[in-house]
């Protein structure tokens, strides 16, 4: 029954990918970060889903008219940048048929990237992609959200499986991440039904991450939930609601959760803590030996004993400092730029729409810097997907901005003097004239 229902929602999903394009690229995402058909327990599980849709989008890229010109955005050239200098490091790495059959692998998820930044050409689509995308990491946390709490928080909750966030941590900081997101998706939509919904379902998704039994998720929540509380307009009604939940899941969860937290404070005695400053350790000094090459894709077999667990150490140890340098100012400038892009469009009739997005996306952005610095997860498509949102934000603000400047300026009345002059039939006085 599963296989049914599987394929009958991929064959909607193509069908829509060939009527609209745009389409294609939402499909995309939900394949991407929900992978419906892994719950399958037939032949849909082991059909080339993504790639399917992938190929129909290509073509029906080519095909239509419904698209823009890249924009002209410094971060996607930083991002072109990047994806060449791993191609450098790739033939410096030590493993050179591993670094290579991971590079390609990033470059699968880089490709799509570029549909998303020429097919979204208008804020509605740019919407409809964030629904989505928040939709679909939010349906997989809201249904962990309800296990966990069914469980009495006595099971890790994991992610779909065969995505990048399948493991328990990858999936705590996801869910958290989409959280953002799927705000933007309440504040937008028209649908009393859906606003209520998505309110009743987030506090599920908290639970899901509290069930990951992640450390590093613990903090990511943390910051999320005062960078909301600052944000919201309500503070009096929202924080009482924080603490009184916090109180009532504080004697729910099991004592061998709070066990686990608490070796954020002991971490020298914490074996899994000790080992990961181990591997930062020597990441840095191998860095500090090939500051331009690093150690290439998958290098930290060579160079340490465990995996990096830091997307921060990740970066620079795979691929040396300037290779850091672009990814890094990829992120930070992107949040820069959405805490700018409001000050510009303030108190402008009809762009409200500026401020809520740039606080919501950059929140989500804030919690992978938090959330990943305990994770490997410098190649995550979702962070890119944060970035290009990004970039079609300040795209579309900038365009609407210019318009509206645009119509103030025709709106207003012609000059002055001459015209009140020549109204009531005066003579306008000119010094040069002694006639």
């Amino acid at each position: 029954m599963r296989d049914i229902v599987v394929l009958i929602f991929l064959a909607a999903c193509i069908i829509a990918a060939i009527k609209k394009p745009w389409w294609g690229v939402l499909s995309l995402a939900i394949f991407s970060y929900m992978n419906p058909h892994a719950y399958a327990w037939g032949f849909v599980r082991t059909l080339p889903v993504y790639y399917v849709l992938f190929l129909i989008v290509v073509f029906r890229t080519l095909t239509t008219k419904d698209k823009q010109a890249i924009p002209a955005d410094w971060r996607v050239i930083f991002f072109i940048f990047l994806w060449v200098y791993f191609i450098f490091t790739t033939t410096q790495a030590y493993m050179q048929d591993v670094a290579w059959e991971r590079f390609w692998f990033v470059t699968k998820i880089y490709i799509p990237f570029y549909f998303t930044l020429i097919l979204i050409n208008n804020r509605y689509k740019l919407y409809c992609l964030i629904a989505t995308i928040g939709a679909s990491i939010g349906i997989v946390g809201f249904k962990g959200g309800i296990f966990a709490v069914l469980s009495g928080f006595g099971h890790r909750v994991y992610g779909p499986p065969a995505t990048q966030f399948e493991d328990n941590n990858s999936f705590a900081v996801a869910v958290l991440i989409s959280i953002p997101l799927i705000l933007i998706w309440q504040k937008e939509t028209l649908s009393p039904l859906i606003k209520k919904g998505i309110l009743f379902c987030i506090p599920f998704i908290f639970a899901a991450s509290l069930s990951s039994w992640s450390r590093g998720a613990l903090l990511t929540m943390t910051v999320l939930i005062l960078m909301l509380i600052w944000n919201s307009k309500r503070k009096y009604l929202v924080i009482p609601i924080v603490l009184v939940g916090a109180f009532f899941v504080k004697d729910y969860l099991p004592q061998e959760w709070f066990g686990r937290m608490e070796t954020l404070e002991t971490y020298q005695e914490d074996e899994s803590a000790m080992g990961r400053i181990e591997a930062w350790t020597d990441g840095w000094h191998h860095t500090l030996e090939h500051p331009f090459t690093g150690a290439g894709f998958e290098g930290w077999r060579n160079v340490t004993k465990r995996d990096w667990h830091s997307s921060y150490v990740e970066m620079f140890s795979e691929h040396g400092f300037i290779a850091f340098s672009l990814w890094l100012s990829l992120i930070l400038g992107t949040v820069i730029n959405l805490t700018l892009l409001p000050k510009k469009t303030r108190n402008v009739e009809g762009m409200d729409w500026v401020n809520h997005y740039c606080f919501m996306v950059r929140a989500s952005l804030i919690c992978y810097m938090v959330g990943t610095a305990f994770l490997g997860l410098s190649y995550w498509d979702l962070l890119y997907h944060l970035i290009f949102i990004a970039v079609l934000i300040n795209k579309f603000a900038l365009e609407e901005l210019a318009e509206k400047q645009k119509l103030t300026l025709l709106k207003r009345p012609k000059s002055p003097t001459i015209q009140r002059a020549k109204t009531l039939n005066q003579k306008v006085y000119n010094p040069f004239d002694h006639n």
